[in-house]
């Protein structure tokens, strides 16, 4: 019982700790503004291959692309207001299921500057190893 006692109030005054020095955790969050930032120079100093993590609110829903490899395609907006399309290949990876205009999709993947926002992707593992796997993550659900 003392163990459970403790373990309580230890994970109460981690929480006050976080709370009081607005401690943020980017891996778990969905777009924070340090993550958009990163983002927004990239697309300011046109930079590609740049490995990147961050969040969004999807605002629409793109038909997939089907030349080559077969890609999910969506736009997310992220709290900066800048949009990313998110290019998700559904060769090497599984689909979002019941994605929908509104929801929050995390992501990590890699950068491509284009002149709308830039495109995510690399969102899946490399079945090569050569390349840093990549996830989105939709509604508690990784997709890699």
């Amino acid at each position: 019982m003392k163990k459970y006692l403790l373990i309580a109030v230890i994970a109460v005054l981690a929480y006050g700790y976080i709370q009081e020095r607005n401690i943020t955790f980017p891996f778990f969050s969905s777009g924070s503004q340090s993550d958009d930032s990163v983002l927004q120079q990239a697309y300011n100093n046109r930079q590609s291959d740049l490995q990147v993590q961050g969040g969004g609110v999807v605002i629409k829903i793109l038909p997939d692309d089907l030349e080559g490899s077969r890609h999910q395609r969506f736009v997310l907006r992220l709290n900066s207001g800048q949009t990313l399309i998110v290019a998700h290949n559904i060769d090497l990876a599984p689909r979002i299921s019941g994605l929908n205009r509104g929801d929050k999709v995390e992501f990590y993947g890699e950068y491509e500057w284009n002149a709308k926002g830039g495109v995510i992707h690399w969102t899946h593992r490399d079945p090569g190893g050569r390349h840093a796997g990549g996830w989105l993550r939709h509604e508690g659900k990784t997709y890699e």
